[in-house]
């Protein structure tokens, strides 16, 4: 019989990955979600190897039948559903007076309707478990700025949309809280930094450099200790947060 069982969204590369690996100490099996089959097969390893069962669905999350296929291979290899890790979902950084409808819509369907269909999807199973569902948004929802203005407003909504379910989640036992994450050095932000640095005539080591000290921060923050916090947030010792924020940025937002 499969115990605790956690479903892990992006989960082929980046924060998502590192979630993946950390939740294999404390959850029995794994849904692990993203487009790339060759990148998750790689996360599914690592996940053998902390000590969990692996199951790689790769599926793109901007398709409306993919969240019911999600919770349904799930259910058919593990039986149940104890946690819900809403990571998945690039979001175009462009100014907002040159980013095009057709981007705009491509962050908006895979980061906020991606993680709804699939929270609503899962909804019963996790009602069943008494479950948790975490949302990551980010710093940027707090201070949506001109050269990345869909980040922010995207970012925003994810927010608001974890207070909606976790103020449902209060009648039906669901735990659903938001996880800002700070500047993270991943493989998307250094391809970011190697396509803005050019632009501004400078090294890609003068630019990962400057961003840090720009954001009022010490360094990078890294995928491993995001994944820390996400582990506690659906830990039992975290159960009764509920609707609740979480940043770790290491001090970026300076408000109170």
């Amino acid at each position: 019989m499969v115990g605790r069982v956690a479903i892990v969204t992006g989960a082929s590369q980046g924060i998502g990955r590192a979630t993946a690996v950390r939740l294999a100490r404390d959850f029995d099996a794994l849904a692990l979600v993203a487009r790339s089959r060759e990148h998750l097969e790689e996360t599914a390893a690592a996940v053998s190897e902390a000590g969990a069962r692996a199951l790689v669905i790769d599926v793109d999350l901007s398709q409306p039948e993919a969240a019911p296929e999600v919770v349904a291979q799930t259910l058919a290899a593990y039986g149940r559903i104890d946690a819900l890790l809403n990571i998945a979902g690039a979001v175009p950084q462009i100014d907002v007076f040159e980013m095009t409808d057709d981007e705009w819509e491509r962050g908006l369907v895979l980061k906020l309707h991606g993680a709804r269909r699939l929270t609503i999807a899962a909804w019963p199973s996790l009602k069943s478990s008494g479950g948790s569902v975490v949302l990551m948004s980010g710093n940027s929802a707090l201070f949506p700025k001109a050269p990345y203005a869909a980040v922010g407003t995207i970012n925003a909504a994810i927010v608001a949309l974890a207070k909606a379910f976790s103020d449902r989640g209060i009648a039906d036992g669901v735990q659903v809280n938001s996880v800002l994450p700070g500047p993270v050095m991943t493989g998307r932000r250094q391809s970011y930094l190697e396509h803005w640095a050019p632009l501004h005539n400078m090294s890609v080591e003068e630019a990962t450099a400057r961003f840090p000290a720009e954001a009022g921060i010490a360094r990078y923050g890294t995928p491993e200790e995001i994944a820390e916090l996400m582990a506690f947030v659906v830990s039992p010792a975290a159960h009764w947060m509920t609707g609740t924020t979480l940043r770790m940025d290491g001090g970026e937002v300076k408000s109170i």
